[in-house]
């Protein structure tokens, strides 16, 4: 039989230069991508897929990266998979000079980011650190993020193509890669087209601990309440102002100081959450993120908010409440469960990886639960990054080579069950 683990590849070699690019997205920018910077690390991916000898590999006009790693079985009818990364970075720090650290056989002590003494790794406070004794673990110097969310991804489906392309023993179907601009910023699966992708399900490689498979998500809504008042000089306001942002400041004074928010819930616990305040006497909006696991609960939490709104302004005399829902993304479960061979060869792959399968539900979404939802069933696998979105994120190199191992066997076993 041939043999599909990965005993070493050049995820860690592509990941150390991958970091180096400056590729963070930008929430308020009017252009898809939203950054032009990540266009350079996307047209440097094309150029080595090609070199690996992906001879279709291409980016098109939104920054989107597809590429083949054309089939090496000779069974008919095995179904297409894909794999994808996103290549930005979050607009929360700062991506620019990374300057990537290798901590070779970590025993366990803190780890102080030299250019910053105060930013420090204790493993007492990261449980998923302890377990990472003996491995070589990455950082950043500890003035900007990593950049592990996603280019731990990026490399490992890099390497893991460069592997399979070397090895036409392995047997497996054709494997389809996508490379994605501005995931950070909700706008990841804006312009992706599923039908040019042309898989049957693909898989993001963008969790965190090894073993992670992520079938879950929240599912979401926005929710924009909007207090009327009235304005005018203040000097000759009695008994005519209407103070919106007095209004607004009541209602938020009623929410559940101990119960759905997110500083009071885990696990399968949703809530309602404000966000954002924009603020007039005469007009005051406020902004909410509305999660729930079960799609039915949002109209649950819409309707309680709605409900406390309306009985805030009649305490109010004179002030008015508008409500707008905004769809964000479903629970990508609702679709995953149609497909059960998709999740079970996951669990497959990482089992034969060596590593125990860690089901999780992610308190969030991902680009995964989009895609499901426009017809590309898409769960997630760990990458192995850890503490994204701040100057304290890592991953471990040994992690990353378990995630390429991860791939190699996932295309593999489609083969097998097809």
């Amino acid at each position: 039989m041939a043999q599909t683990t990965v005993a070493k590849t050049s995820v860690v070699e592509r990941f150390l230069r991958y970091v180096t690019y400056d590729t963070q997205s930008a929430e308020d920018s009017p252009t898809y991508p939203s950054t032009a910077k990540q266009l350079v690390l996307l047209d440097r991916l094309v150029e080595e897929l090609r070199e690996i000898g992906l001879k279709d590999a291409a980016r098109d006009e939104h920054g989107y990266v597809m590429a083949t790693i054309p089939a090496t079985t000779r069974k008919p009818n095995v179904p297409v998979i894909g794999f994808i990364a996103h290549v930005d970075t979050s607009p929360e720090a700062s991506g620019a000079g990374v300057e990537p650290i290798v901590h070779r056989n970590w025993q366990g002590g803190d780890i102080v980011l030299p250019d910053d003494p105060t930013a420090v790794l204790r493993p007492a406070e990261i449980p998923a650190l302890r377990e990472q004794v003996g491995h070589d673990i990455i950082t950043a110097s500890g003035t900007t993020l990593l950049g592990a969310d996603n280019k731990a991804g990026v490399a490992e489906i890099v390497a893991a193509a460069e592997h399979l392309v070397r090895h036409p023993e392995i047997p497996h179907g054709t494997v389809r890669i996508a490379f994605t601009p501005d995931e950070e910023v909700g706008r990841g699966t804006e312009r992706f087209d599923v039908k040019k992708f042309g898989a049957f399900c693909a898989y993001t490689m963008d969790g965190a601990i090894r073993g992670q498979l992520e079938i879950e998500t929240f599912s979401a809504d926005a929710m924009i309440l909007t207090f009327q008042g009235f304005n005018t000089h203040p000097g000759f306001a009695q008994g005519k102002m209407i103070n919106s942002i007095k209004v607004a400041a009541d209602f938020i004074q009623r929410l559940p100081k101990d119960a759905l928010s997110p500083e009071t819930t885990a696990g399968r616990g949703g809530f309602v959450h404000p966000y954002v305040v924009e603020a007039a006497v005469e007009r005051t909006s406020v902004k909410f993120l509305i999660r729930d696991f079960v799609t039915a609960g949002l109209k649950d939490k819409e309707a309680f908010l709605e409900a406390l709104a309306r009985e805030t302004v009649k305490a109010w005399p004179g002030a008015a409440v508008t409500v707008k829902v905004i769809e964000s993304y479903r629970n990508m479960k609702e679709v995953l469960d149609r497909y059960p061979q998709a999740v079970e060869n996951a669990r497959e792959a990482i089992r034969r990886a060596g590593l125990e399968v860690r089901e999780t539900a992610i308190r969030g979404g991902t680009d995964g639960s989009r895609l499901s939802f426009m017809g590309l069933p898409t769960p997630n696998i760990f990458a192995g990054e850890n503490n994204f979105h701040s100057r304290l994120e890592w991953v471990s190199a040994q992690d990353m080579e378990k995630a390429v191992e991860v791939i190699a066997h996932l295309s593999r076993i489609w083969e097998e069950r097809a």
